[in-house]
């Protein structure tokens, strides 16, 4: 009797959480909803017909609204060849096509696999909320009954090793760091570390200099070699951590780091009514990289999985 209540009402906490997740995602993509779907739907409204004027129109303002030149030409060339689709349904046709790109993106569900050593590399420029989106990230393991072992493989900035030793002691998870280290070091202790006291969840931190890009790749790639030496089946994620409200900035840092970090989705940061969300459909078509997390909030709790599905509402409502 008891589990049935029990069970009905996480079922109803459930349902609250969510809907307050969907007010806090409407919010979140206002600005994107605008200028990417309400404007151009009102604009395409006015037309009878698709002409090359009105399409030319069309792209400059997909572009305009952050989507990117590749997929604003690929959406509107595919409304020049096509005699089919009316301006009247131009809603439809760009919801159906986002859907497309973030589905052909892959899962968007985080790699956790039980009984075993889960592995998190993080990587992103500094300034893009990286340790802070850490912290979140192994907060969120927490509170589902994880062992959390940090590694702060940004050794060379000072700050960003004591700021993430600051998060390690307002969470209470344990963090390996050393000052002035080699990052592939930190790495390896935080490897022994993790499988010797059967931590659940280690997430690494990592440099994020782009002023001297081959550097750069240079400690990614050790840390990955130490990694794969020492805990090849336990590396889950490869993530991008990249500011929401950079926009097409983002394209530029997501090829930098898709070459170098073996990257296997994104976790986007600062997601606000400031933001250009429009950037999540952009690196699923140009990258096929799905989005996996995403910031919409200050405090440590949140974080959210991110749900393609739950976006495309909030753009659509």
């Amino acid at each position: 009797m008891f589990d049935f209540f029990n069970k009905k009402n996480n079922e109803e906490n459930d349902k609250i959480e969510n809907k307050g997740f969907f007010s806090t995602l409407k919010d979140a993509l206002s600005k994107t909803s605008k200028s990417l779907v309400s404007d151009i739907v009102s604009f395409a409204n006015e037309k009878e017909e698709f002409d090359d004027f009105t399409l030319d129109d069309m792209e400059e303002m997909l572009i305009k609204a952050d989507l990117g030149v590749n997929v604003s030409s690929y959406l509107i060339d595919n409304l020049r060849k096509q005699n089919v689709i009316k301006p009247s349904q131009i809603k439809s046709y760009l919801k159906d096509e986002f859907s497309k790109i973030l589905n052909n993106a892959g899962d968007n569900k985080l790699r956790y696999d039980i009984n075993e050593l889960n592995i998190y590399l993080i990587t992103g420029v500094n300034g893009v909320g990286k340790t802070t989106l850490i912290a979140k990230l192994a907060n969120k393991f927490k509170k589902e009954g994880k062992k959390v072992l940090l590694a702060a493989g940004d050794t060379f900035r000072a700050a960003a090793v004591e700021q993430l030793q600051i998060w390690a002691n307002r969470i209470n998870v344990d963090i390996v760091f050393k000052h002035n280290a080699d990052p592939s070091s930190v790495v390896y202790e935080a490897i022994s570390k993790a499988k010797n006291e059967n931590y659940d969840v280690l997430i690494i931190d990592t440099a994020g200099r782009l002023q001297n890009k081959y550097n750069l790749m240079e400690e990614l790639n050790k840390i990955k070699n130490v990694i794969i030496k020492n805990a090849s089946n336990s590396l889950k994620e490869s993530l991008l951590v990249l500011d929401a409200t950079m926009g097409q900035n983002g394209i530029n840092q997501a090829a930098t780091f898709f070459e170098i970090a073996n990257l296997t989705g994104i976790a986007l940061t600062k997601l606000d009514g400031s933001s250009k969300g429009a950037i999540i459909i952009s690196i699923a078509k140009d990258y096929k990289l799905p989005v996996k997390l995403i910031g919409v909030g200050e405090k440590v709790e949140d974080l959210k999985d991110f749900d393609k599905d739950e976006f495309i509402k909030s753009l659509f409502v």
